[in-house]
């Protein structure tokens, strides 16, 4: 998910100016079944809030996994 968010923020129309992202934390997560090899994992991102002056944003997902 974090990867997932880095790429929402790597969009011209988003973060586009920075080149850079590091991963500060995770709020409310519950890990439920691990993902194992033929599942079909589809996350969704979006971004929350953008400080854009000084690169710091929120993004919100979730994630489903199907077998």
């Amino acid at each position: 998910m974090a990867q997932v968010g880095g790429l929402v923020m790597l969009q011209p129309k988003v973060g586009g100016s920075r080149e850079n992202f590091l991963f500060a934390g995770i709020d409310k997560v519950r890990f439920r079944k691990p993902v194992i090899a033929g599942d079909t994992l589809v996350m969704r991102m979006a971004l929350i809030k953008l400080q854009k002056r000084i690169g710091i944003a929120k993004d919100g997902g979730e994630s489903s996994c199907c077998r």
